[in-house]
């Protein structure tokens, strides 16, 4: 395994509550990078231009993110491997697992809203797994919260120390640019071009009478603001910061282009090479010279030519080599990695090696599922990829009952890949789908009609609530469900499903069987279940 290319690679995710503007960070990240030419819109129906991270036909007609993208390039002497991730609650089972595969995040913050709620859930699992992150506080370019303000809700609501890297000098149509606090020099602002590599025209010194002149109120508040943040606000400390304490604070506005080469150079400079994975047996270095992965997301359908499925797996460990015998721990079998890609979002090139903190893709067609593990042959289980109870249930049923296989086959490719759970009622009827939000059933419906040419009905389901049963005693489990089998389902990993319309009936059925328990987070292929809290 070589050291250099371990040193070389990034890895992290961009998260946000929705329209904070992660998408268009996005863009303007692969912009910089060299890695595209021009800037895709987010929102533009009446273009055909599109964000590359939006590649699903229903991304591009509702202008939102409803599934996360991976994005492999180069940034000076770094390979970046780039996720985005939807901003949208309704979608935050599919974050949670890419942020299982990064060793560092961007959280994107409206200037205007502040923290909001699913930033505060994102942050949440953020801190539970240590992983550093980088704030940009964005759309400078317009009427935002003071900067002291949104500096001191970091800190109270996120629960970290708020270190800023820049600092803006107005806001709105008085935005004049940012001071760069580590190297004492003013970037003026010029609204953005679509295009990356311009002229930057700096000011060195907050002091400088020039900027004074041009700039005026903006200019003199600006540095009164500074002057009171650098004897209220910690020095920067990069352990801090690696065990998520510390975040560093940038302003800006990405859709003008501001503010991300700062982003890139800080994510270079200060963002952690890939380090230790836990599996159920050991921790996994990445300096080991075996190859280890794990597959973190699955997506059907990328190319609807060819119908495919496409397992995405964060390599963990050694050297990848396109070719190389492969086995898959959950079921024992080994194959041949003969077609793997990288991405950039929806575009692929084919890999013939890969390192720890790549993310590589491998078309099959049902080999791999969430949560496996990948190696040359050690028995391993990497642990913390999260499936969470959902808490909205719709029946589903085929229109045409001609079409009823291929509802059945879609809705197993579907329940596989993590975009909506699916249960089969052990006592027969309609399937059954569960989601953390409602927009998930939209996308589900489009998707089947669409990617699949089935065309469904959905209807409120009598649940509310779901709990995964587990028990060490395999008797005592099927006693259980034997008993409760008009509640009991199988999602698409076959787990036991306890289906309930109020939470009375789980605590009634936990007390009358003390040995079963009740779980409402459950990890994927065979890793340990969560109890509910």
């Amino acid at each position: 395994m070589s050291v250099s290319e371990l040193k070389r690679r990034r890895t992290f995710a961009v998260i946000s509550h929705p329209d904070a503007g992660k998408t268009t960070l996005t863009e303007k990240l692969l912009l910089f990078s060299g890695a595209i030419q021009i800037a895709g819109t987010v929102k533009g129906r009446k273009s055909n231009r599109y964000a590359t991270s939006d590649w699903m036909e229903i991304e591009k007609q509702r202008g939102i993110s409803v599934a996360s993208s991976v994005m492999q390039f180069e940034y000076g002497d770094c390979v970046i491997n780039l996720l985005d991730t939807p901003g949208h609650e309704d979608f935050s089972e599919d974050t949670y697992r890419v942020l299982t595969a990064v060793d560092a995040a961007v959280m994107v913050i409206d200037g205007a809203n502040g923290v909001e709620a699913q930033t505060l859930k994102l942050l949440e699992v953020c801190r539970s797994r240590k992983t550093p992150i980088v704030t940009f506080i964005n759309k400078l370019d317009r009427e935002v919260r003071e900067p002291l303000e949104l500096l001191d809700e970091i800190e109270q609501h996120l629960g970290v120390a708020a270190v800023p890297f820049t600092w803006p000098i107005g806001m709105g149509k008085d935005f004049q640019g940012v001071y760069d606090v580590q190297r004492d020099q003013v970037r003026v602002f010029r609204a953005g071009q679509d295009t990356a590599g311009g002229a930057v025209e700096t000011l060195q010194a907050l002091s400088n009478e020039e900027g004074e002149r041009r700039f005026g109120h903006a200019w003199v508040r600006a540095k009164e603001e500074i002057d009171l943040i650098s004897g209220a606000t910690p020095e920067f400390d990069r352990e801090q910061f690696l065990a998520g304490q510390q975040s560093p604070v940038l302003f800006g506005s990405a859709i003008n282009n501001f503010g991300v080469k700062e982003i890139l150079d800080a994510l270079v400079d200060l963002a952690p090479p890939p380090s230790m994975r836990m599996t159920v047996q050991r921790p996994v270095q990445p300096e080991e010279s075996k190859f280890t992965g794990v597959v973190f997301k699955v997506q059907a359908n990328m190319d609807l030519a060819h119908r495919d499925r496409v397992a995405f797996i964060r390599v963990c460990s050694g050297r990848f080599e396109r070719g190389m015998a492969v086995k898959v721990t959950r079921s024992n079998k080994t194959f041949r990695a003969n077609n793997v890609v990288t991405f950039l979002s929806q575009r692929r090139e084919t890999v013939s090696e890969a390192y720890p903190g790549d993310i590589i893709g491998i078309p099959n067609h049902g080999t791999l599922s969430l949560g496996d593990t990948l190696t040359e042959g050690e028995q391993l289980q990497f642990v913390g990829l999260p499936f969470f109870a959902p808490e909205i249930f719709q029946t589903v049923e085929v229109v045409d009952p001609m079409r009823a296989k291929q509802l059945g086959e879609a809705l197993k490719q579907l329940g596989e890949e993590g975009a909506i759970q699916v249960f089969r009622p052990e006592a027969g009827g309609l399937m059954i789908l569960g989601a953390v939000g409602q927009l998930q059933f939209e996308v589900v419906s489009h998707r089947l009609s669409t990617e699949y040419k089935v065309d469904v009905r959905m209807a409120p389901a009598r649940y509310r609530l779901s709990r995964w049963v587990t028990c060490d005693d395999a008797a005592e489990l099927r006693r259980f469900t034997d008993s409760y089998s008009a509640r009991i389902a199988l999602d698409a990993s076959d787990a036991p499903t306890y289906l309930a319309s109020h939470v009375s009936e789980i605590e009634v059925a936990q007390k009358a069987w003390p040995k079963i328990v009740f779980n409402e987070l459950r990890e994927h292929s065979g890793a340990p279940f969560r109890k509910a809290m």
